[in-house]
């Protein structure tokens, strides 16, 4: 059995140290996995008046990747303290219509970086609030909160650092048995 997760990353920077740690995760996915990235590039802020005249494509798209997932990777930067409008935008969109959202149910893992010393830690904690509305399920350990990360990841945004290597492992090894307690098929 496959468990197929949907990642993406709540950085639109190409060269963001939160896509590189999701194209790491994608390499290191456990037998069993499947990661698929999803880019929210295509995702436009969120406003009921569009949303009333028929979702755009990229949310389409983005809906119905999260359908046909398993499981959800959130990778998430921290801003100013908190989650970036990125992230927030995306888990926005696809928790709407609210009686049908594309999230419901679904078993989540957050991980993240960032330069500073906390890492994420503040940017996840926000994101998991939002969870209490959308009905999904985040695991609650282990974390990965990526501190430092320019020194972590090498200038084409290969993750160099062998700790952090290994603690992606078990994490992803954890959301594999974290996914597979919700996966009813």
């Amino acid at each position: 059995m496959t468990v197929s997760v949907l990642g993406f990353a709540g950085s639109l920077r190409q060269g963001s140290y939160n896509r590189a740690l999701l194209r790491a995760a994608q390499a290191l996915a456990p037998d069993g996995m499947s990661l698929e990235i999803f880019d929210l590039a295509a995702i436009p802020l969120y406003n009921g008046d569009v949303e009333a005249t028929g979702d755009p494509e990229g949310v389409v798209a983005f809906k119905q990747a999260l359908r046909r997932a398993d499981a959800v990777l959130m990778v998430t930067p921290e801003y100013n303290h908190g989650v970036p409008g990125v992230m927030k935008n995306a888990v926005d969109w696809a928790s709407r219509p609210a009686q049908d959202s594309a999230l419901n149910g679904k078993p989540v893992g957050i991980i993240g970086a960032s330069p500073g010393m906390t890492g994420s830690a503040r940017g996840q904690s926000q994101l998991r609030q939002a969870f209490e509305f959308t009905n999904c399920y985040a695991m609650p350990q282990p974390e990965i909160l990526v501190f430092r990360a320019h020194e972590k990841f090498d200038a084409e945004g290969a993750l160099t650092d062998e700790a952090t290597t290994q603690h992606l492992r078990r994490y992803l090894v954890a959301l594999l048995a974290w996914a597979l307690r919700f996966k009813t098929d």
